[in-house]
């Protein structure tokens, strides 16, 4: 038998480890492999010959593993690009050298399109090399699944910093507005997740053209009927114009991506500015709602972990390749009745695609979302892990094992 390798990209999520305790657990009952090797710092790292043996994880660390938030083994975000075979003979190369024939790449849109980028340059140059991709990202924003591993925890710790915050909010008297932000740069799925708490008064997402004087004759209006104004907006809301809205939005990451972050404070400002109130407070979720291990939806742990599994298993097919296990919604599926079906579909139909969130979904003059939408939510952010603590009341976690 040869090898496998697996790696974990871009922006981590609070069940990404999940998918990675996946593919080792499931090699440790069916082994299809001799080894199971991590690519510490993804695809940047493995170029660098950087691996770690996982074959034999203990069972208590691999549980371990699975509570634990961030990418254990490193990330990145390091682009193939296509058509510089200097990166592709190199990766090979690593892979010769530990006599690795299958690699498991766990990312985002980007990852998957490196899945295809390696996978289609492999078939011509490297026959018997195999690429597999495992989607996660909590923008929730690839094409063809019904959601992305890591979006559900952070939309169920979404909702519960709005409700929290929103109860805080409510608790004064004087004239201010509330903003909290998500991450979402080309899709709104997590901003929108937050209305299932009843608690957003308006909500404003990249789907819909930010109107400076629509918004604010919004505001006015909720601040004139009720005295308070609760707002989410997503880090990627852009003007008519198609400019981010953004103050944050002058640098790139390592994907030629704007570098967003501060799209609540200029709404903020400019409601302060506007004289409709004197003050106004700004919560920015950030990376807390991809890696709070403390508050991860149980379905989202289960299916990203049952989706390494998967993968594992579908790569007992040595003509398996160039492909992503998905997750979909059983049909017919409801609320009290949900259930997950795992599917494959070629790489590149979900590579450099965004699935933005539905337009039929969004209320006009950034009133929330539908019924329907809220449906789609629901079951997704249920129940929560059982988590050991350590002594100081703390979830345990591993040390990672780009640390080691």
């Amino acid at each position: 038998m040869s090898n496998c390798l697996v790696a974990q990209s871009g922006g981590p999520t609070a069940v990404i480890n999940d998918t990675l305790a996946g593919v080792i657990r499931a090699n440790q009952l069916n082994p299809l492999y001799d080894k199971v090797y991590g690519g510490l710092h993804g695809i940047e790292g493995t170029l660098a010959g950087k691996l770690y043996d996982l074959t034999s994880l203990p069972y208590w660390e691999l549980q371990l593993l699975r509570q634990s938030p961030s990418s254990a083994l490193g990330t990145c975000r390091y682009k193939m690009k296509r058509g510089d075979d200097a990166d592709y003979h190199r990766l090979i190369d690593v892979m010769d050298a530990h006599d690795i024939d299958t690699m498991f790449y766990i990312g985002g849109n980007d990852s998957m399109d490196t899945v295809d980028a390696l996978s289609s340059w492999a078939a011509e140059n490297a026959p018997g090399k195999r690429f597999i991709g495992i989607p996660k990202t909590v923008d929730n924003d690839l094409m063809l699944v019904d959601h992305c591993p890591g979006f559900p925890s952070a939309a169920k710790l979404a909702n519960q910093i709005t409700h929290a915050t929103r109860l805080d909010y409510d608790a004064y008297t004087r004239p201010e507005v509330f903003v909290l932000e998500t991450m979402g740069r080309d899709a709104g799925w997590l901003a929108a997740s937050c209305c299932l708490t009843g608690d957003v008064d308006l909500l404003v997402l990249p789907e819909t053209v930010f109107d400076k004087d629509k918004f604010l004759a919004e505001v006015q209006k909720k601040m004139d009927e009720t005295g308070a104004c609760y707002i989410v907006v997503s880090e990627g809301i852009r003007d008519a114009e198609g400019n981010y809205v953004s103050a944050g939005a002058a640098s790139h990451d390592g994907f030629s991506h704007a570098v967003l972050g501060g799209a609540a404070m200029a709404v903020k400002t400019l409601i302060v500015e506007s004289g409709i109130v004197p003050r106004g407070v700004v919560q920015d979720l950030s990376r807390a709602a991809r890696s709070s291990n403390f508050a991860q939806s149980l379905v989202d742990c289960t299916e990203a972990y049952e989706l390494g599994l998967s993968a594992h298993m579908h790569s007992a097919d040595p003509n398996f390749n160039g492909m992503v296990v998905g997750v979909k919604r059983a049909p017919n599926a409801e609320y009290d009745k949900y259930d997950a079906v795992y599917f494959t579909v070629p790489a590149k139909d979900l590579a450099n695609y965004v699935r933005t969130f539905p337009q039929e979904w969004i209320l006009p003059d950034y009133q929330g979302i539908t019924e329907e939408a809220k449906d789609y939510f629901r079951p997704l952010v249920q129940g929560e892990p059982l988590l050991s603590y350590d002594k100081n009341g703390v979830p345990e976690t591993i040390r990672p094992f780009n640390l080691r």
